[in-house]
């Protein structure tokens, strides 16, 4: 996967917590939070499965939008996610990596 600037959301479950964040390589940073290499919020609630994501031009635009995502409500994310994601799978397989493993709040 090239290096672009991208926002996504990763979530603990469905009805669990949900994470947003901005990269520059989507597919590394996934890893990172995958096997634990990045602390912080993600890490500390198991936000490890990405539901949502979208590249933009620039790495500007992708932290504006950053900034706006996690100024959304709850209800206003899980809409965005359903439309493009409405089973909620793990999209990172698509890209290559394995299933993320979840604290179980798929329900």
């Amino acid at each position: 996967m090239p290096r672009h600037p991208y926002v996504y959301i990763l979530a603990s479950g469905r009805a669990g917590t949900l994470y947003v964040g901005v990269t520059s390589n989507l597919l590394n940073r996934l890893v990172q939070h995958r096997e634990g290499l990045i602390e912080g919020f993600a890490s500390r609630y198991g936000a490890v499965r990405l539901v949502w994501f979208e590249m933009a031009d620039t790495m500007e635009a992708a932290i504006t939008r950053e900034k706006q995502l996690k100024k959304w409500n709850r209800d206003w994310k899980l809409r965005l996610i359903e439309e493009s994601n409405p089973s909620w799978l793990d999209l990172a397989i698509d890209l290559g990596l394995t299933p993320a493993t979840t604290n179980g709040n798929d329900a």
